[in-house]
């Protein structure tokens, strides 16, 4: 039987900005931040733009197979790394950092989307070849984001003293947490083959993003994706004209901030420029550099340059050098082929900070996509629901006010007192009237007695209303498990919960419910009725 789907407006859930609301609609304020249409964009403009712009393909393909150089490889995977030296092919690119064990549910609904947007460009355009990406956020060293994963209400932490880029941090103690992972999940048919993918995977390998690699192959490498980790030198000595021109010029600065400044008008601005928007990197650390007159300094570290050893410094070690989240994105779009970004709403916020950045350096500007969103609703929630005669949609909002309106609805009594209402009012109208006849100075007197007949008749309503919810304790109940089971920690499920209770149950199929229901390019929050 074919699972039925369902979609609600983003800006009907009360979990998305303005921000996001308005770059679907297309906002006027927002559309001049961003090249083209999210929902109905252009990509015969935009292949157009890539074909024109100069891609060292030999790097990035040498890069990708020393990368990929001992793991158990699909065809589709070395296939499409092939490709990309054929002018004719083209990425598409989602991003996202090391996240222990991948983090939370809307990772695989960000590569889901751009396997399937490259299937559906595949069928759209077939004298081209569009590859699937994910580009991983390797040298993020926000480890209080990245080292924690969310099973069924437990929050797992990875209790390490490393610091610098996540990626480079050793899997130390990971034995003990896939142990804490096992009994959190549970058994499910497909158990003991994800606890196994997990040892191989944090046990076997060298670093975080060595780790993330080879799960994430075991886990999409069947669709064809490809992952790229840019922590590479060869694809970081491609960048060296911009980081030589951010250290010596800070152009990014002046740039991102006159965009800012504009976009400060209606929006809260994601993320601000620094000076010199790079960071110094080595194997335990990941430091600001900022520059000091002729001198470079990097922060919390004895390490200086002049402008000659900072030369040196780029040409021989180029990797040592990280973009922050304001060069991030025109990295990725330099050693990429990329005409496609999905993100979150976050990731949108900054992006749009970022077109006229990239117009300065003649790097086309991609298409930006929202990620899809999706509730995965189980057979037993879909139970409830129906036994309480509730729509998906009614939980979306405040948990409290739904029962009350539930027992409002329900109930044989009468809680809500309009009537008592009107005839307080009435009442005191009509002592307003014989108090200005009576002395003028009386009518405030009578105003402060209406006020407290009307809180008096307000805490009586919230009094019936509490002991009516009384009656109907089971209902309660029932709404409150379904909120928190569906919006745990009244949040989405997909910004809280991981993959795994599901994968354990469903295996790969749990991948491919989703893929079928993926539509790349939709503005709607979706629903997935999934048993």
């Amino acid at each position: 039987m074919e699972q039925p789907v369902s979609s609600i407006p983003y800006s009907d859930t009360g979990y998305f900005n303005q921000l996001v609301i308005d770059f679907l609609a297309e906002h006027p304020h927002l559309r001049p931040f961003y090249t083209y249409s999210p929902v109905k964009p252009s990509f015969e403009d935009v292949i157009k733009a890539k074909k024109a712009h100069p891609q060292d393909r030999e790097t990035l393909v040498a890069a990708l197979e020393q990368q990929y150089e001992g793991l158990i490889t699909e065809d589709a995977v070395k296939t499409n790394i092939s490709s990309l030296l054929d002018k004719n092919t083209f990425t598409i690119v989602t991003a996202h950092q090391p996240n222990i064990f991948t983090g939370y549910l809307y990772f695989a609904y960000k590569i889901l989307q751009t396997i399937k947007l490259a299937r559906q460009l595949k069928e759209q355009y077939s004298t081209y070849n569009f590859v699937p990406v994910y580009y991983m956020g390797s040298e993020d060293a926000d480890l209080d984001e990245l080292g924690h994963v969310y099973i069924d209400g437990k929050n797992i932490v990875w209790p390490t003293s490393q610091q610098g880029a996540v990626g480079r941090m050793q899997p130390e103690g990971f034995d003990e947490l896939i142990n804490k992972i096992k009994d959190a999940l549970g058994h499910g048919a497909y158990s003991d083959e994800l606890i196994t993918l997990l040892r191989t995977a944090y046990l076997e390998h060298e670093n975080i993003q060595d780790a993330t690699l080879y799960l994430v192959n075991e886990l999409f490498g069947r669709y064809g994706l490809v992952v790229l980790v840019p922590d590479s030198p060869a694809l970081k000595r491609l960048f060296i004209p911009v980081m030589r021109d951010e250290l010596l010029h800070q152009q990014s600065y002046k740039i991102v901030n006159e965009t800012t400044e504009r976009l400060s008008q209606h929006y809260k601005v994601q993320a601000n420029p620094r000076e010199i928007n790079l960071f110094y990197l080595t194997e335990t650390s990941r430091e600001r550099i900022v520059r000091i007159g002729d001198t470079w300094k990097v922060l919390h570290m004895p390490v200086e340059f002049t402008e000659v050893t900072l030369e040196k410094e780029l040409q021989e070690h180029p990797e040592r050098f990280s973009p922050n989240v304001i060069l991030r994105g025109l990295f990725q779009e330099t050693i990429l082929p990329n005409i496609a970004f999905i993100g979150g709403g976050g990731e949108i916020a900054y992006w749009i900070e970022l077109q006229d950045l990239f117009t300065h350096y003649k790097v086309p500007f991609p298409v930006l996509l929202l990620r899809n969103s999706f509730l995965l609703v189980n057979s037993l929630s879909q139970q409830r629901l129906q036994k309480l005669n509730l729509d998906i949609t009614d939980l979306f909002g405040d948990v409290e006010v739904l029962i009350n309106q539930f027992v409002q609805k329900h109930t044989n009594a009468s809680l809500v007192l309009k009537d008592e209402y009107a005839a307080i009012e009435k009442l005191f109208d009509d002592l307003v009237e014989k108090a200005r006849n009576i002395d003028v100075t009386l009518e405030a007197t009578v105003g402060s007695e209406r006020s407290k007949a009307i809180k008096s008749i307000g805490k009586l309503e919230h009094k019936f209303l509490k002991a009516e919810k009384k009656k109907f304790a089971w209902q309660t109940e029932q709404i409150r498990t379904l909120k928190e089971k569906l919006f745990p920690a009244d949040s989405l499920q997909e910004r809280k919960e991981n993959f795994m209770p599901w994968y354990i149950h469903q295996g790969p199929a749990f991948f491919d419910l989703i893929l079928e229901k993926l539509d790349p390019l939709s503005d709607q929050f979706g629903i997935i009725y999934n048993d």
